[in-house]
């Protein structure tokens, strides 16, 4: 599966815990990610991840393009709410097009790991006949 990572500047070390935390599961996986969040994660965990830009430099909208295109399986963005971004519309966009395409999209830890958990039992293997 392909799976996109995605975190917020106050989220990253949350995201880099996860990701360590569930690095067995990830690994099985092709991976994806905004810039400054892959690099994170790749420098804690020597997971190899595809990093597109920087998320305000135009990476969220490379990872929805891939969305859009239906090569993303599900997508981990941790957010966090109560700081608004100037490039807030951009996070609506990627959500927009998650659900507009039938991703799955986690935007906290416990969606999250329902995620992960959900990916490792096979429960979105439904994505490979929707593609």
């Amino acid at each position: 599966m392909n799976i996109g990572l995605i975190a917020h500047d106050s989220k990253k070390t949350l995201m880099q815990n996860f990701c360590i935390a569930y690095r067995g599961i990830l690994s099985k996986h092709e991976l994806f990610a905004t810039g400054t969040t892959g690099r994170l994660i790749e420098e804690v965990t020597n997971l190899s991840i595809h990093k597109y830009l920087a998320g305000p430099l135009g990476g969220k909208q490379q990872l929805g393009a891939q969305i859009a295109q239906n090569e993303i399986d599900a997508l981990i963005f941790l957010r966090d709410p109560s700081h608004p971004k100037a490039h807030e519309p951009d996070v609506n966009d990627v959500i927009r097009l998650c659900d507009t395409h039938n991703i799955p999209i986690a935007t906290n830890l416990a969606t999250a790991e329902i995620l992960i958990l959900a990916i490792d039992r096979g429960d979105l293997d439904w994505r490979e006949m929707y593609k």
